[in-house]
């Protein structure tokens, strides 16, 4: 089952920073599109020609950077793992336990929309295995399994 969300009910960048610790300048997903809890979301990250790592990379070619592309993924992914939990979950954080079958197939650059689908292939015991994309329109900018652990955080702030 696939969930659509309408526009109005979308989730922006309040609603995504309610459900996952990321925040700027290394929240980058800007809204996600559609969502079922713990089987698969879509978002998207609007690249702009102001974003902080274009100034370093590359200057006068700006190119995001594929590990980001994959963070972007990562995020997209921890929204569908977190959300729907309880406020008493709260405290638990996705962390990054591996990535595999990593491939870039074109640069991303400013101007450009990336579509990031998330699939959960496996979850067992706070360990997830997801299957990723980031397209710019129809075209496959990225794609990667990634592996992540749900863990919990004690109080304070996440690192």
């Amino acid at each position: 089952m696939t969930a659509a969300l309408e526009e109005e009910s979308s989730l922006g960048i309040d609603a995504i920073q309610q459900i996952i610790p990321h925040r700027f300048p290394f929240l980058l997903v800007d809204r996600i599109i559609e969502l079922v809890p713990g089987e698969r979301a879509v978002g998207l990250k609007n690249v702009s020609a102001n974003e902080y790592f274009f100034q370093g990379h590359f200057p006068g070619h700006p190119v995001m950077p594929g590990v980001l592309i994959v963070e972007a993924m990562a995020q997209t992914a921890a929204v569908m793992m977190l959300a729907g939990e309880n406020e008493s979950d709260s405290r638990r954080i996705p962390l990054f336990a591996g990535m595999e079958k990593v491939k870039f197939r074109r640069p991303v650059v400013p101007g450009d929309q990336l579509r990031l689908e998330l699939t959960m292939l496996q979850q067992r015991a706070g360990t997830c295995r997801l299957a990723g994309r980031a397209l710019v329109g129809e075209e496959l900018a990225a794609q990667a399994q990634i592996l992540a652990v749900i863990r919990k955080v004690d109080g304070g702030a996440a690192g």
